[in-house]
């Protein structure tokens, strides 16, 4: 399944492109819209002007959802670039809402809320066990998005989760199949 414009489940956020980000003196708010994924870059957000014009690929870290002086690098608002232009994107309701902590490339963590993920589909990294991965896109508490794979997140669900820390997991290396054996 192909999404450029990532359907019902990204609906539309209210939010702000940051100055200067697509030639803007000052903070603009806008209808963020679709979403987009071109190997070798940052996720391409698409957003409507309030002047009613379309502004495609803004990186996710030129979005913030409330006015902020938070410095944000394309390393802050995701760990890896897109991998193809195949995606999926989901809304896990067990998730929603959900307070998450967030683990950037740099190691700083950050607390937010959990908005939806996307499953990135058919290229050599998501079909490859040990490099497939989800990006969960949360709503950070310091106004900022990000993406994160799920060895970047720690879920904070106060009904299961006893202690939240960092574990140490092993890869998945092996896939399974029922008509081959494993």
């Amino acid at each position: 399944m192909l999404h450029t414009g990532a359907g019902p489940l990204l609906r539309h956020t209210y939010c702000y492109v940051e100055p200067r980000a697509i030639g803007n003196a000052d903070w603009l708010r806008v209808a963020w819209f679709g979403l987009v994924s071109h190997p070798g870059r940052t996720w391409g957000c698409h957003v409507l002007l309030e002047c009613g014009a379309v502004y495609r690929n803004v990186p996710l870290h030129r979005l913030a959802w409330r006015e902020t002086d938070v410095a944000w690098r394309p390393a802050d608002g995701q760990t890896w670039d897109c991998y193809g232009i195949h995606f999926s994107l989901v809304e896990y309701p067990f998730l929603e809402g959900v307070r998450v902590c967030a683990r950037t490339r740099a190691k700083e963590e950050h607390m937010g809320n959990y908005l939806f993920t996307v499953v990135p589909m058919c290229d050599g990294f998501s079909l490859e066990p040990e490099q497939s991965k989800e990006f969960y896109f949360l709503k950070l508490d310091n106004g900022r998005y990000t993406a994160q794979p799920t060895n970047h997140l720690l879920i904070h669900d106060k009904s299961f989760i006893t202690a939240a820390e960092w574990p140490r997991l092993d890869r998945q290396t092996e896939t399974w199949s029922v008509d081959h054996g494993k």
